[in-house]
C-alpha cells in the first residue's frame, strides 16, 4: 500500500497553484509559510524542534547583545568627554570607565557574533531536513504521476523544475527564519530603544525610513519578477534543449546535425544572457535607490541629534550612539530587501513544483485496494476499449484469455493498438470500458505495487541507468545478492561478455546503457526480470530491434524465461511467435483472426498473407519485415526503422484488401 504523506499534500498545494496569481504577495508568503511549518516543526523529531526552540532563545539574546553595543559606545564616548583631571592619579581615574566600557563594547559585540553563528548552525540541520523533505515528497510525487503526464513533458526542464524548487525552499526556510524574523525582532528593539533614549520624533523618522524602503523594495522588485520569470523561462528552455540533444547524440550524427544543434542552443542561451543582464542592471537600481533612501534617514536622525545636543538635551555620545545605530540598523534594514527579493524569487521558483504537486495522479489505488494474488496467472481482456484523448478510440472491444503458464501472441500493423495493451496490463492507464483480470480480481481494485510486482516486461527498447551492470540486473530485484544477479546472467546468457571485460559485473554502461550493443542490453533486461521472477511476463518486441542472427540468441533466453509462466508477446516479426499457444491478430483496434500458427496459415487471411510476404523478402535477401540490423552499439537508423514499418503496414494492408 502507498506510505502516508507529510502533511504538505498535492490538493493542498494545488489551491495555492492556482490561486497564485490573484492572492497579494503577503498572503501567498504567509500560505507558503503555513505549508512549510510542518517541516520545521517536524512531529516526529524532538531532536529537531528541541533545535528550533534554542534557535529562538539564541536569536533574542543575539539582538538583545547587538542592542547593547550602541549603548556601551555612547558611555565610552560621554565618559572620555568629561572634565580633564588636574592630576596624574586623575587621569587613571577618568581612562578606567571608558577603557572599561570600551572592553565591554567589543565583548558585546563579540557576544551578538558568536551567537548569531552558533544559532545559524543549530538551525542549519532543522533547514536542510525540510528541503530534503521536501525534495523527496516532490521527487515521489513525480513518479506518482501518470505515464501520460511525462509524455507530454521534458525531461530537462522537469528536473530543472525540481532543482531551482529545491533550491528556492532551502532559500524560504533560511530567510524567513534566520534572516526575517531577526531583522524584524531588531527593528523593534531599536524602536523602543529610540522611544526610551530619544523621543519620538526619532521613532517617527526611522520608522517613516523603513516603510519608505519597504514600499520602494516592494515596488522594483515586482518590477523585476517579470524579468526574474524572463531569465528562469529561458535557462529552462537552454538546459532542455541540450538534455534533448544530447541523450540523442546518435541521431544528431546520423544526420550531421551538430551545427542546427549549435545554433537551436545558442539562440536558448543569447535569450538566457539578455534576460540576465537586465536581471544585473535592474538589481544595480534597486540597491542605488535602496541606498538613496537609507542615507536621507540617517542624515535626518543625526542633524536632530546635533540639534538636541546643541539645545543640552542630549550629550555628546548621543550622537555617537544614534550613528552607530543607525549604521547598525542599516545591516538588517538591507537585508530587508534582499529578503525580500530572495523571497519573491524563491516564490518564482518553486511555483514550477507547486503545480507539478497540483497534478493529480491519474491512476490511484482504490481505498479499499487488496494486494494482488496471484494463484496461476491467468490474465484475461474482457471486452476492453480505450482511448489516449477525445473519442478516438485505440481498443475498440478487445477480448482474449492468457492461461496460466501458457503463451499467446499479439500481431499486427503499427497503430493497432499491440503496445497498448502491455501500457493497460500494467494500468499506466486505466480501460475506457470493459475490465482487466488476472485470475478472476479486477486489476483496478488491487494495489498497483503488487500488480506490477506480478508482472515482468522485456521491452522493445532497453534503457538502462547509467551505472554498472549489477547494478541494472539487480534492478529486476533489490535485496537479490551478488550470486543471485550473476545466475540471472547466465540463464540470460551475458555472463560471459560480462566477466571478459575489465570491470566484469561493475562495468558501467553509459547514459542510457550506450556503451553495450543492441543485443547485450536485451540480455540485461531478460536477466532482470529472471530475477524478479514473475509469475506473468509481458515480451513487448523484444526482439524487433535486433538482427537475426542476435535475434536467435535472444530468443533462446527469452524461451528460458518464458517457460511455466503466463506470457503475453507482442511481436512484429512473426517467426519469433510461431509456437505460441495462442496468435491474435490485431486491425485497427479489433482482433481480426486468432488461432496457432498452423490454423492461421490454413485460414489464409491477414496472418497468412504477412507471413507470406516476410518469406518472400527472406528469400530475395532483404532482412526481415520490423528487425533491422543493429546500427553501433544501440539502435537502428530512424529511416531504416520507418522504412521496415512501412512495409509491414503495407503488407496488413494488402491482404486486407485481398480477404476484403
Amino acid at each position: 500500500m502507498p506510505q502516508s504523506r507529510p502533511p504538505l499534500s498535492a490538493p493542498a498545494l494545488s489551491t495555492e497553484a492556482r490561486t497564485a496569481a490573484r492572492i497579494p504577495a503577503l498572503a501567498k508568503l504567509a500560505a507558503t509559510f503555513s505549508a512549510l511549518l510542518p517541516y520545521l516543526w517536524p512531529a516526529e523529531r524532538a531532536d529537531l524542534k528541541a533545535r528550533v526552540m534554542v534557535t529562538l532563545v539564541l536569536l533574542f539574546a543575539s539582538k538583545a547583545a547587538t542592542m547593547a553595543v550602541p549603548f556601551f559606545f555612547k558611555w565610552a564616548t560621554d565618559a572620555l568627554a568629561d572634565g580633564a583631571p588636574t592630576t596624574d592619579s586623575g587621569w587613571a581615574l577618568v581612562l578606567a570607565a571608558p577603557v572599561a566600557l570600551t572592553l565591554a563594547y567589543g565583548g558585546a559585540r563579540i557576544v551578538m557574533a558568536v551567537v548569531a553563528q552558533l544559532r545559524d548552525g543549530l538551525f542549519a540541520k532543522v533547514a536542510l531536513h525540510a528541503v530534503r523533505k521536501l525534495a523527496s515528497e516532490t521527487f515521489r510525487h513525480m513518479h506518482d504521476l501518470s505515464l501520460r503526464f511525462h509524455l507530454e513533458r521534458k525531461t530537462g526542464g522537469l528536473t530543472r523544475v525540481l532543482e531551482r524548487a529545491r533550491n528556492g525552499i532551502e532559500t524560504i526556510v533560511r530567510m524567513l527564519v534566520l534572516q526575517l524574523a531577526p531583522t524584524v525582532v531588531e527593528l523593534v528593539m531599536v524602536l523602543v530603544v529610540l522611544l526610551v533614549a530619544f523621543d519620538w520624533r526619532y521613532a517617527a523618522v526611522v520608522t517613516a525610513t523603513v516603510l519608505v524602503y519597504a514600499a520602494f523594495t516592494y515596488k522594483a522588485s515586482e518590477w523585476r519578477l517579470n524579468i526574474r520569470r524572463e531569465m528562469n523561462d529561458s535557462d529552462t528552455e537552454a538546459n532542455t534543449k541540450a538534455v534533448d540533444s544530447l541523450l540523442n547524440f546518435e541521431t544528431v550524427k546520423y544526420f550531421g546535425a551538430e551545427t542546427w544543434e549549435n545554433a537551436r542552443y545558442d539562440r536558448s542561451m543569447a535569450r538566457y544572457e539578455t534576460a540576465t543582464v537586465q536581471t544585473y542592471t535592474s538589481l544595480a537600481w534597486l540597491n542605488a535607490g535602496q541606498a538613496v533612501i537609507y542615507t536621507a534617514g540617517l542624515a535626518a536622525v543625526m542633524v536632530m541629534c546635533v540639534l538636541d545636543i546643541k539645545a543640552g538635551r542630549q550629550s555628546v555620545g548621543s550622537f555617537v550612539m544614534i550613528n552607530a545605530m543607525m549604521i547598525q540598523l542599516y545591516v538588517p534594514l538591507n537585508f530587508l530587501g534582499f529578503i525580500y527579493r530572495e523571497i519573491k524569487q524563491a516564490m518564482l521558483d518553486i511555483e514550477a513544483m507547486f503545480a507539478v504537486l497540483g497534478q493529480k495522479p491519474e491512476i490511484t489505488d482504490a481505498p479499499d485496494a487488496l494486494p494482488l494474488v496471484v494463484n496461476g496467472g491467468t490474465v484475461r481482456f474482457e471486452d476492453v476499449r480505450f482511448s489516449y484523448e477525445g473519442e478516438r478510440e485505440i481498443l475498440k472491444g478487445i477480448s482474449f484469455e492468457v492461461p496460466a503458464g501458457r503463451t499467446v501472441a499479439i500481431v499486427g500493423p503499427s497503430g493497432a493498438g499491440k503496445s497498448t495493451l502491455s501500457r493497460l496490463l500494467f494500468r499506466f492507464y486505466d480501460v475506457s470500458a470493459g475490465r482487466i483480470t488476472i485470475d478472476g480480481q479486477d486489476i483496478r481494485a488491487v494495489t498497483q505495487q503488487s500488480l506490477r510486482g506480478a508482472i515482468g516486461m522485456v521491452p522493445q527498447d532497453t534503457v538502462l541507468f547509467n551505472d554498472t551492470i549489477a547494478y541494472n540486473i539487480r534492478y529486476g530485484r533489490q535485496d537479490a545478492g551478488e550470486a543471485e544477479v550473476e545466475e540471472a546472467a547466465r540463464m540470460a546468457q551475458i555472463d560471459g561478455f560480462i566477466r571478459a571485460t575489465p570491470k566484469g559485473y561493475r562495468t558501467e554502461v553509459g547514459e542510457r546503457g550506450l556503451k553495450l550493443s543492441g543485443g547485450e542490453k536485451q540480455r540485461v533486461a531478460i536477466a532482470r526480470t529472471l530475477l524478479k521472477a514473475p509469475p506473468i511476463l509481458v515480451l513487448d518486441e523484444a526482439t524487433s530491434a535486433l538482427d537475426s542472427h542476435t535475434e536467435r540468441e535472444i530468443q533462446e533466453a527469452l524461451d528460458k524465461v518464458a517457460a511455466g509462466r503466463t506470457t503475453l508477446v507482442i511481436a512484429h516479426r512473426l517467426s519469433t511467435v510461431v509456437e505460441a499457444d495462442e496468435i491474435l491478430v490485431l486491425s485497427a483496434g479489433r482482433v481480426a483472426e486468432r488461432g496457432s500458427h498452423a490454423a492461421l496459415l490454413a485460414a489464409g487471411g491477414l496472418y497468412a498473407a504477412l507471413w507470406n510476404r516476410q518469406k518472400q523478402a527472406e528469400a530475395a535477401g532483404e532482412r526481415d519485415p520490423g528487425s533491422p540490423e543493429d546500427i553501433g552499439p544501440t539502435a537502428p537508423a530512424p529511416d531504416e526503422r520507418d522504412r521496415t514499418g512501412r512495409e509491414e503496414d503495407a503488407g496488413f494492408r494488402e491482404a486486407g484488401d485481398r480477404v476484403a
